[in-house]
């Protein structure tokens, strides 16, 4: 869960709009850090093959979709999402990295 400025974001609901978008192959949400909400939403993006997109593109897009507090405020473009031996996304992973930066 994604503390918000005291909402609760549930990353799979997010992720479940996300995956509506053309360009979106696969989706993580996670936390990242910010000065003024405690944390945001953040989205780990693997694009679609052959379909171009910005993250403002699909910044806009969520935006449109969703709650505004369920936006993704960032969005990151990786080649492949990591995943478990049974093909799960690892999002502890991606959450650690993004902590730690």
């Amino acid at each position: 869960m994604i503390n918000a400025s005291g909402f609760k974001v549930w990353p799979a609901e997010v992720e479940a709009m996300m995956y509506q978008h053309p360009a979106v192959q696969e989706c993580c949400i996670i936390a990242a850090r910010d000065a003024y909400r405690g944390e945001t939403v953040k989205a780990v993006v693997a694009k679609r093959a052959g379909v171009e997109a910005s993250a403002e593109d699909i910044i806009e897009w969520a935006h449109a979709k969703m709650a505004a507090y369920k936006t993704p405020r960032l969005v990151e473009f990786v080649e492949a999402l990591p995943k478990s031996a049974t093909g799960k996304v690892m999002w502890r992973v991606l959450q650690e990295r993004e902590m730690a930066k």
